[in-house]
């Protein structure tokens, strides 16, 4: 070993040691600062969002913001779980791009919660059988998540954090050849995110959706001929071999997933709030009812229409908006929007969702 190499792996011993030191006096600050509560929540999305900001400002490489994210995600996971372990349900099982976002967002998962549906998350969430859910919203190829947004009409529920998750999804089976594949098993919408790619090469085999791709990947372990579009980590679980990777036609394809909880977020300085609304069904209703943002300069992200479950022909409106439900602008184009709405309900102001 040159006395050169020696020198630079003595400087990093040095510095382990120091990360060593400081990771456990941060974790000390974390117990006392939860301590203080008194009970209050143990994770507080704002806080975490807000900490992770001013680390990416100050990030000069060479680690990549993601990298500088996801290390930062675990040691506050890791300060977290001297509280308490938190449970976050998610649509399982295992290997789900669900899981995936739980884990971006929380951390590694010591208390996962697999459910067979997204309704399923909803319940455990609204029963305060689990701290937290995860559920799908929308995806960049193929739209919104009309259950998740159904169900978020009629819940308690509260949107206490979004998580942006690139979706790749990868061609997996038992075989090495891809000609001897006869079944693909997989979630619908992947189906449709990889529809090009699927008549290029897999025409002739039959497709059979499931309820996700962790599941497509359990049948397809069990049979010769069966592939599945599903993740690399589903590959790992279920001992598939990876015959192609990011088969999705859309190379920036995204699925945006919401973070459930039964409690409200303070303002994180750079948030979204998302909003359920009706209308009178009259000419210019709906241009009437938002025009209270426009004068009040708040920025509407998102406006998706979903049938109403009242009457044929009505419908919900989603809208989501820069800034928080406590924000003086927000709030007052907020008061207005209530006197106009037929139907209002602010569905949850959240932390916007960082890299």
């Amino acid at each position: 070993m040159s006395e050169f190499l020696k020198q630079h792996r003595d400087k990093i011993d040095a510095i382990d040691e120091q990360l060593l030191s400081l990771v456990n006096e941060r974790a000390r600050l974390a117990r006392e600062i939860g301590n203080l509560k008194n009970g209050g929540p143990i994770y507080r999305p704002e806080r975490e969002a807000q900490v992770l900001r001013r680390l990416l400002d100050q990030n000069q490489g060479p680690l990549s913001d993601e990298a500088v994210t996801a290390i930062f995600r675990q040691v506050m996971a890791n300060c977290r779980a001297l509280e308490k372990e938190l449970s976050v349900a998610f649509l399982g099982p295992l290997g789900t791009f669900s899981e995936e976002a739980a884990t971006k967002q929380f951390g590694e998962l010591s208390a996962p919660v697999q459910c067979s549906s997204i309704d399923e998350v909803f319940r455990v969430v609204e029963a305060g059988k689990v701290d937290y859910g995860v559920v799908p919203v929308e995806n960049s190829t193929e739209g919104a998540i009309g259950r998740t947004l159904d169900l978020l009409v009629g819940s308690r529920i509260k949107i206490c954090g979004e998580v942006e998750l690139a979706v790749h999804h990868n061609l997996l089976s038992k075989q090495e050849n891809i000609s001897l594949i006869k079944k693909l098993y997989s979630h619908t919408q992947s189906l449709s995110q990889c529809h090009e790619w699927l008549n290029q090469n897999l025409a002739g085999v039959e497709r059979h959706a499931v309820v996700s791709n962790a599941e497509a990947a359990r049948l397809a372990a069990e049979q010769d001929d069966a592939a599945a579009l599903a993740s690399i980590r589903a590959a790992k679980l279920f001992d598939l071999n990876v015959l192609a990777e990011s088969v999705e036609d859309d190379p920036k394809n995204t699925t945006r997933f919401l973070i459930l909880a039964t409690h409200d977020v303070a303002p994180s300085g750079r948030d979204k709030t998302s909003l359920a609304m009706a209308t009178r069904n009259v000419p210019g209703a709906m241009s009437n009812l938002l025009e209270p943002l426009a004068r009040h300069q708040v920025s509407m992200t998102k406006l998706e229409s979903r049938p109403s479950k009242t009457g044929i022909w009505e419908y919900v409106f989603f809208v989501d908006i820069e800034g928080h439900h406590e924000d003086v602008a927000v709030a007052s184009a907020l008061r207005e929007l209530q006197q106009r709405a037929s139907f209002l309900k602010i569905l949850g102001s959240y932390p916007m969702a960082v890299i």
